[in-house]
């Protein structure tokens, strides 16, 4: 128990014996200091005693499905700096191949007592059965915020790049540069992003025909290579990609067949993440506002939190084409 007392106080930055009278509930403290004490006995995995257990501490949950691809540690930076300022503590949970899944990530912050959670990454089940995980939150009415495309039937505020706007900007790119066989490196079936960017290019050049193609992946370059390669065997000579990871293994895929980018294949990525200007070639590709949508979330959250009102409603943010010299004019 001293042991105990003695880390959370080092934690919360607080005496003893004010942990003390916060785990026993006497009065003499003040709501930031209680709420910084239940937060650290949480960060800490220490059980709250039997009658604080009902209460959230300041806690905060951020769900990432991975941290290999660049774009989702940036956004963790936006938004876990931003939850500081706020006075809440942001715990971060990546999902990984083989890892926690995200149904036990979600046990494990309401076990905590968290007082909100963000999603992000948009791979969200498409069948409503496997929304289970999800209803567990609404049931204890926990404040939520999805970013990128989140699920429609949970009312959960979402927040997204518009990816309608972003294939409008790079196939439009494409075709202006005289490509006339695009084709789409997408990630998987229950990927929300992929198959919005897939309706929007439906929308925009009509049904696939002679004049695009698309290959569905998971978002490793390696299987980015063997998608593109196939796009590249059907004549395809410009291609649009749902990551800049993916876009990365559509030029090794080009290089691997002896031809050029941007000489012989265009290519487009998407997320604008870090060190995209020092590839080779540089990348183009469609930016997000991570910094803006990051922000955004977390005013969603915390205004939830704090009890105000917030429609479950999607708010849309335009993406910017970055023109680099990944793209070029098509060989006539």
């Amino acid at each position: 128990m001293t042991k105990r007392l003695a880390e959370v106080a080092k934690k919360a930055g607080v005496s003893e014996a004010t942990v003390s009278r916060v785990l026993n509930g006497r009065s003499g403290v003040s709501e930031a200091t209680r709420a910084s004490v239940l937060t650290a006995l949480d960060v800490l995995g220490y059980e709250r005693p039997t009658k604080l257990r009902g209460e959230r501490g300041r806690l905060v949950g951020l769900v990432l499905p991975e941290l290999q691809n660049p774009i989702f540690p940036a956004l963790a930076e936006v938004v876990t700096a931003s939850l500081a300022q706020r006075g809440f503590t942001p715990a971060l949970c990546a999902r990984t191949i083989g890892g926690v899944p995200e149904r036990d990530y979600i046990e494990m912050l309401l076990d905590h007592q968290v007082s909100g959670v963000v999603f992000a990454g948009g791979s969200y089940a498409l069948a409503e059965a496997e929304h289970g995980h999800y209803k567990a939150l609404t049931d204890r009415r926990m404040p939520v915020v999805m970013v990128n495309a989140g699920v429609n039937d949970l009312g959960f505020p979402h927040i997204s790049t518009d990816d309608a706007v972003a294939v409008e900007q790079a196939y439009g790119h494409l075709k202006s540069l005289g490509h006339e066989r695009v084709g789409m490196v997408m990630g998987p079936e229950d990927h929300m992003p992929s198959r919005r960017k897939l309706g929007a290019l439906v929308k925009i050049a009509g049904p696939e025909g002679e004049d695009w193609f698309v290959e569905r992946t998971n978002f490793s370059m390696e299987s980015a290579r063997l998608a593109a390669a196939k796009l590249i065997e059907r004549g395809v000579t410009g291609m649009i990609c749902a990551s800049d990871v993916l876009a990365l293994g559509s030029i090794r895929a080009a290089r691997r067949l002896g031809l050029d980018v941007p000489a012989d294949v265009s290519v487009v990525g998407f997320d604008d993440s870090a060190l995209m200007t020092c590839t080779d070639p540089p990348l183009t590709t469609v930016r997000q506002p991570i910094e803006m949508m990051g922000q955004a979330a977390v005013d969603l959250l915390v205004n939830q939190i704090e009890g105000s009102g917030v429609e479950p409603d999607e708010l849309l943010f335009e993406p910017e084409l970055v023109v680099r010299g990944s793209t070029a004019p098509a060989k006539r």
